[in-house]
């Protein structure tokens, strides 16, 4: 069986992350969401193989519990949204059948709307890595207390301590002296310096934290560089539930630990504060002592 997926991303809600780049070509966990997705799909077709097609949509997340069952059905079918609109089907081709079974997405799967989705799906696919894959440089006065997968040409200097998953790319320099914890992943050519500390977020290719810096339950795009003291707040005092504006409208994620989402080519000055559920669009730049209370957008 034949796997399409079809883009129906929207930009605008997943902003800063798709200003310049598409849904399906963001990178984390080592890959693309395209690939993400893609492999994600391939659970639903089982042991059974034919010359049919299975149709699903890059912007949405299914359950294991969905797709075990989806690959016990043998015949056409669609999969429907709770409002009942074609979400996934099989046919002989990439057409919406008629005439076939549908099938109601359970509660545990959901749609790939907001930025803060992917840091969901990073948790969970993160989890699933037991063992670790070492390809670069370790230098003696590492601790690793976890699981690290860790590319060809990256180093990781003396004095870093990794606790949970950390996934880092290739040609990446990481320490002296910085803290990963949680669920971590680097892409190609990132740089995480002298006491930094990382926090279950997501750095894509050429990020670099240089020096003093905590990032917290975050995304950040490529080529983004965070100068020296750069903080991002990711925890309200009343223990609430982060909200996010999005099209002028205040939406909960859904997330008591929730930073920043960062655009390609941010560069923060240093001793920079960030507020936690705040964006920060591509090719913006604050001042040393900056305070962001609310979103930056360019343009």
């Amino acid at each position: 069986m034949m796997i399409f997926i079809y883009r129906n991303e929207d930009r605008d809600t997943l902003a800063p992350l798709c200003c310049k780049s598409s849904l399906a070509d963001l990178k984390m966990a080592g890959t693309t969401v395209n690939d993400i997705v893609t492999t994600r799909w391939e659970a639903a077709i089982g042991d059974f193989s034919s010359n049919r097609m299975l149709s699903a949509p890059l912007a949405f997340w299914p359950s294991k519990e969905l797709l075990a069952n989806l690959a016990k059905i043998r015949e056409n079918y669609i999969l429907v949204d709770a409002e009942g609109k074609p979400l996934a089907w099989v046919n002989d081709d990439s057409s919406i059948p008629e005439g076939v079974q549908t099938i109601p997405v359970d509660e545990n799967s959901f749609q790939i709307t907001y930025p803060w989705h992917l840091l969901r799906i990073h948790e969970e696919l993160l989890a699933e890595i037991k063992e670790s894959r070492i390809e670069g440089t370790v230098r003696e006065g590492v601790f690793i207390d976890g699981t690290l997968i860790l590319g060809e040409g990256s180093v990781i200097l003396p004095g870093v301590y990794i606790e949970g998953v950390a996934v880092i790319g290739k040609n990446c320099k990481i320490g002296p002296n910085c803290y990963f914890r949680g669920y971590t992943s680097l892409g190609d050519k990132c740089h995480v310096g002298q006491a930094v500390e990382v926090k279950n977020s997501i750095f894509m290719d050429k990020v670099a934290a240089g020096h003093l810096s905590y990032i917290g339950d975050s995304i950040v795009c490529s080529n983004t560089n965070f100068g020296a003291g750069t903080i991002t707040s990711n925890f309200r005092h009343d223990g609430k539930n982060h909200r996010s504006i999005v099209r002028g409208e205040l939406i909960d994620t859904g997330r008591r630990k929730f930073g920043s989402i960062i655009g390609e080519n941010v560069h923060t000055g240093i001793h920079t504060s960030i507020y936690p559920g705040r964006k920060i669009w591509a090719d913006v730049s604050t001042l040393p002592g900056d305070i962001v209370k609310y979103d930056i957008v360019n343009g």
